[in-house]
């Protein structure tokens, strides 16, 4: 026995689309006030990770202040003889395996941050979609390419020192020099001379660095590649 048929489905307002054109009053508010409460949720999950990778970072940072001070202590008591080089690798082992893991979630924040900017830029599209005429009361963009992130990262141009003053890079400089050191005491370890435990542990120090923003920007271009933008910055 057939199904009974259920009642017709409600037809669309005349010219409705996915800008909002033909919405009533009281949709175009409840859109706003959805649209608005995701960006808060954004908003609150964007301030929670960068809290939580910055309390990471300076956790790290302690840990490395109280490793060196330990080996400065440790040095003093074995005139820097006998199990302090041993001491010395376990000690900086550790600080880098802590190092790797406090870099890998400030690079994985930075994705992050990405994500929450774009998905905020495609929100107040949204919200120019609703009311063309907040356009000129944005300063960050309602663009979810690129361009539009790079807009609302830098509203008012370019800062060229932003990736070198930036978390990243602290964290980045910081594991570069632990590995450094830890290079060197290995070096020593091994029986070589001081000129050139210098010389690998630098050498070490810059391989980390520059392996690690080419990464890191390996990552942001994947993001990026992946990306499907639903407004796009216009050319002029």
């Amino acid at each position: 026995m057939a199904d009974a048929p259920g009642p017709d489905p409600s037809p669309p307002a005349s010219g409705a689309g996915p800008d909002g054109g033909g919405l009533t009053d009281a949709q175009k508010s409840l859109r706003a006030q959805m649209l608005a409460t995701e960006h808060w949720s954004l908003l609150a999950s964007r301030s929670t990770t960068q809290s939580e990778v910055l309390t990471r970072i300076a956790i790290f940072l302690t840990l490395v202040s109280a490793g060196l001070l330990a080996l400065g202590l440790l040095g003093n008591a074995t005139k820097f003889r006998g199990w302090f080089g041993v001491a010395a690798i376990g000690i900086l082992l550790l600080l880098a395996v802590l190092g790797y893991i406090t870099q890998l979630r400030a690079f994985n924040t930075a994705t992050d941050d990405l994500m929450y900017v774009m998905a905020m830029n495609r929100l107040r599209g949204a919200y120019l979609d609703l009311d063309p005429g907040l356009e000129p009361y944005l300063v960050s963009s309602p663009n979810d390419d690129q361009a539009g992130a790079e807009r609302t990262y830098y509203a008012y141009g370019a800062r060229r020192s932003q990736i070198f003053a930036s978390s990243m890079m602290i964290i980045t400089v910081v594991e570069a020099a632990v590995l450094g050191l830890l290079g060197g005491a290995v070096t020593i370890a091994l029986g070589a001379t001081i000129i050139a435990a210098v010389v690998i542990g630098l050498v070490i120090a810059m391989l980390a660095v520059v392996g690690w923003l080419m990464w890191g920007y390996r990552m942001y271009r994947r993001m990026l590649d992946r990306h499907v933008p639903l407004r796009r910055t216009s050319e002029d």
